[in-house]
This record gives C-alpha cells, sequence and structure tokens, in this order.
C-alpha cells in the first residue's frame, strides 16, 4: 500500500457534543499525515490532556457537523519515522516530545505530522507516559515568565504569584521559577492535596485562592511584582489588581467573555499581557524555533534533576472511552498535575 493511500487510526469528534456522550470522542480511520519541507512524521507512544484540548472539542463544531472529524491532542511524545527535505537536527528513530501546533491535526492519532522547529529530544530520564505531561505547559510556563513578564533571572527581592498552583501549568512553571530565578514563588490552592501538591512542585509559600487577598496579604506580601494566572481571569480580577505592586505585571492564559476593567491597573502603571503557546506555530513567527529550543533546555533541566515530571496519573489504551475519561477528569476542574495516556 503506497503512502498516498495508506490510513491510520486516529480518535476526534465531528459534533461539539457534551463529554459523557459516546459520540463526543470516536475512533475512525485517518489519512496517513503528509510532510512539508520542514515536517517530521511521528509514530506517536504516549500523549497527556490539557484543558485545551477538552475546549477546542467543546467549541470547535458547535451547532454543525464537521465532515472530517477534528483531532485534539497538544502533548505528545514519539518516534520520528518521516521526515521533510529541510529539517536539520533530526534524525528517523529519534525520540522527541512537543506540544505540536493548534491549526494543525492533533496527537490522538497513530501517526503526527509535526513542525521540526518546535520540537525537541524527550528527556532520557522520563518514561514516555512523564515526559508526554511536560511539553504544552512547560512552553506556556517558560513563555508567560521570560516571554511576556520579561523576568530577569537574575533579579533579587521580588516575588511572583502563581493562581491555580497544583493544575499541569501552574505546577511546571512553579518549578521553572525556582530553578531559574531567584524570585520568591507564591502559588494558590485550597484543598490539602492541592496545597501538599504545590509544595511538592518547590511553592514557596501557598495562598486560598477562595480568599485570595487576605490570605496572599497574611503570608506577609502587601502586594507582588508578578501575577500569572491560570485559572479564572475575570474572577481574580479586583485580587490581582489590588495585589499587584506598583509597576507590575500581570500575565494571563485564561480567555474569558466580556471585559475587564483595565483602569484598575492605571494608577500603579501596572501591565496586562496574554500568553498563549500556540500563538509562534500559529503565525509563523520568525523565532518558532525557540519552542524547540525552550523544549530542549527543559528536557535538559529534567535529565538533570532539577525538574521533575508533572505527572500524576497514567491512563492506558488507545481508544475513545479512555480519552472521553480524561477528557472528563480535565473538565471537572479538581485535576491535580497531569494525566498522560500510553497507547
Amino acid at each position: 500500500m503506497s503512502i498516498a493511500t495508506k490510513k491510520m487510526k486516529a480518535i476526534g469528534f465531528t459534533q461539539s457534543l457534551p463529554v459523557s456522550d459516546p459520540h463526543s470522542l470516536h475512533v475512525f480511520d485517518a489519512d496517513y499525515p503528509k510532510s512539508a519541507s520542514n515536517d517530521v512524521i511521528v509514530k506517536i507512544s504516549a500523549v497527556s490532556i490539557n484543558p485545551a484540548d477538552a475546549k477546542i472539542r467543546i467549541r470547535a463544531a458547535k451547532n454543525t457537523t464537521l465532515d472530517i472529524p477534528r483531532i485534539a491532542g497538544y502533548d505528545a511524545v514519539g518516534t520520528i519515522v518521516g521526515l521533510g527535505d529541510e529539517v536539520k537536527n533530526f534524525a528517523l528513530g529519534d525520540r522527541v516530545y512537543y506540544a505540536g501546533d493548534v491549526s494543525r491535526q492533533g496527537s490522538n492519532a497513530e501517526y503526527q505530522v509535526v513542525d521540526s522547529r518546535i520540537i525537541a529530544l524527550a528527556p532520557n530520564s522520563l518514561t514516555d507516559a512523564e515526559a508526554a505531561a511536560l511539553p504544552l505547559t512547560a512552553l506556556t510556563g517558560w513563555e508567560a515568565l521570560f516571554d511576556r513578564l520579561h523576568i530577569n533571572h537574575t533579579t533579587k527581592g521580588k516575588s511572583l504569584l502563581i493562581i491555580g498552583g497544583a493544575g499541569g501549568v501552574g505546577s511546571i512553571t512553579t518549578q521553572i521559577a525556582k530553578q531559574l530565578t531567584n524570585l520568591t514563588v507564591i502559588t494558590t490552592a485550597s484543598r490539602p492535596k492541592t496545597i501538599e501538591w504545590s509544595k511538592k512542585m518547590g511553592a514557596d509559600y501557598v495562598a486560598n485562592h477562595h480568599d485570595l487577598v487576605p490570605s496572599v496579604k497574611a503570608l506577609g506580601f502587601e502586594t507582588v511584582d508578578y501575577i500569572f494566572n491560570t485559572a479564572d481571569t475575570v474572577g481574580h480580577w479586583d485580587a490581582m489588581a489590588e495585589l499587584i505592586a506598583p509597576q507590575g505585571m500581570i500575565c494571563s492564559i485564561v480567555e474569558f467573555d466580556g471585559g475587564v476593567d483595565l483602569s484598575k491597573l492605571q494608577g500603579k502603571s501596572a501591565g496586562f499581557v496574554w500568553e498563549l503557546m500556540f500563538t509562534r506555530s500559529l503565525f509563523n513567527t520568525p523565532d518558532i524555533e525557540k519552542q524547540g529550543e525552550i523544549l530542549q533546555q527543559v528536557a535538559n533541566l529534567v535529565d538533570a534533576g532539577r525538574i521533575r515530571t508533572t505527572l500524576n496519573e497514567t491512563l492506558t489504551g488507545f481508544n475513545a472511552e479512555t480519552l472521553r475519561a480524561a477528557h472528563e477528569k480535565i473538565e471537572s476542574g479538581t485535576a491535580i498535575g497531569k494525566t498522560s495516556i500510553i497507547f
């Protein structure tokens, strides 16, 4: 059978349905991916689940039926089985990890095509499931800290508040901040398990997001220099505006309907900025290859024992039932760390 007619198994959706509906995610036969000059084709061995997976499933086919099923999945570990003509830094058989590109078909498939500039060799010291937990969240946290908030690696005496410390993004961002900056890191959590997890990730202090301002101040911080919101932008807006220091910076990854009152930041000359990990690949920015470089630095930190995986649960089986169970877990809003699926 030629590559042109070769098929593969994939899991996707044609309608935006509740995760409880058995048709919300289903197995289907998809065309084997075709690679462009900068692409590699990867045989997938493990993936992990992110809120982006559920959001896309819920929104991408609302009130319509897609002609071709959409494949989600934005974290993967696998082996390179195909190379584009201009791929220079990878070889067939390389074990790689990456978050991919939201404008292309995702990783919930036997094979995936991905731009070689946004991948890296997977950490040698981690299993496939452990490594699959890292790419999207590590890229998000790294970009938020250094590209959006412009935090200096050597600055001392400043503080960072991470809202949502026990989630996937909060968990890895805490570690990156503690390993690569001199910031005092405050995270938020409210349950004994999430508080314990946040401290395990390296948080210096843990505040309660249900009573954010008094909780942070009770820790001895009247204001904080940087805020990274991974939870609820609108719900925490007033608290963030009160807690941010004069000339401080707030970054968020959580979009919202309606608006917020930016003028609350005006008196402090404080700033607000978005972080979306997919921006570089969506717009093919001139620095797109930086994502591959970040992932390689993360892998090096992992293999040096400085950063640990944020994997908290592993599921097994390349089937729709397992994937729906993972989506249900992420939609519950109570997930700690990351959930991976071994194919």
